[in-house]
């Protein structure tokens, strides 16, 4: 799934994923990227909105009114395909360079330490953007999002077993994402056939 419920406050509320980068739309660089890892793609939104229509991916909406920021994207996910699939691989619409063996390593990690939940770590930081859930979460989430109002996806990861993938640093950085019109200059200057070869 694909996170684009943002407000996009660092770009003046213009909406990352309909930025053009080389051509197309930053949400077309992440699909990408993502289709070739998935059974199937989504996109958690806010509310629906027509504006997504020409990518031709179902969207997840919130299940209350508001943003409930990434982490009711996730749980919303989870409740939609709860009876579809065991596993929910998340990243955000703003980043063009994600890695393609990223649904790999981080199922891989999972599995090894018997986790439901799994994230990258690259240079020293967590990545939770970049993460993999199970649904046997989901009562967790239930709780966390819509009894306790927690919002974000480290708050919850933290509170979990996960599995952190530590990531090898490359160039450019495969969780390079962009927050301002400068990210997307630079992610423009990076962007060369090199960038096919990150895994």
């Amino acid at each position: 799934m694909v996170l684009a419920g943002g407000r996009s406050r660092r770009m003046a509320g213009i909406n990352k994923a309909l930025q053009e980068l080389a051509g197309k739309p930053l949400l077309r660089h992440v699909m990408e990227r993502l289709q070739p890892q998935c059974s199937n793609l989504y996109l958690s939104v806010e509310a629906p909105d027509g504006i997504w229509q020409d990518f031709g991916l179902t969207q997840i909406a919130d299940l209350q009114a508001g943003s409930n920021g990434p982490l009711g994207g996730v749980l919303a996910a989870l409740e939609y395909l709860h009876d579809q699939a065991e596993w929910l691989l998340l990243a955000p619409c703003d980043a063009p360079f994600l890695p393609l063996g990223l649904a790999e390593q981080l199922l891989e990690s999972a599995s090894a330490s018997q986790s439901t939940t799994a994230l990258v770590s690259y240079q020293g930081h967590w990545q939770p953007t970049f993460s993999l859930w199970h649904r046997e979460v989901l009562p967790q989430l239930r709780k966390a999002v819509l009894q306790q109002g927690q919002r974000g996806l480290k708050e919850f990861l933290q509170t979990q077993s996960s599995a952190v993938r530590i990531w090898q640093e490359q160039q450019p950085s495969p969780f390079f994402n962009i927050n301002s019109q400068q990210d997307l200059a630079e992610a423009g200057r990076l962007l060369d056939p090199r960038t096919a070869s990150i895994s």
